[in-house]
């Protein structure tokens, strides 16, 4: 279970951003030539099969947290430290 642990699972919002982005321009760009070649050959399931192979490419590009989409992590700002003041009007309320 150790090696699950180490794993990044997360993206930041750029890395989302980014990934939306390649998944959009690969599934176009896949649908094009799929229609294109499916009219050419007059059969659908070219264009079916094509349009295929790039949803399965976009999405092994996009799905897994790969590390070209983690470069710019969040800097989450620390808590707060109570001072005594604080705390005894918080007490007094």
């Amino acid at each position: 279970m150790q090696f699950w642990n180490k794993i990044e699972t997360h993206l930041d919002f750029d890395g989302q951003r980014k990934a939306e982005k390649v998944f959009q321009i690969i599934i176009a760009v896949f649908a094009a030539i799929g229609l294109i070649s499916g009219y050419a050959v007059e059969m659908f399931s070219v264009t079916v099969y094509t349009l295929a192979a790039g949803f399965t490419l976009a999405s092994l590009l996009t799905l897994p947290p790969w590390p070209m989409y983690r470069r710019k992590p969040l800097n989450w700002q620390k808590p707060a430290e109570e001072t005594a003041n604080s705390s005894k009007n918080k007490k007094k309320k």
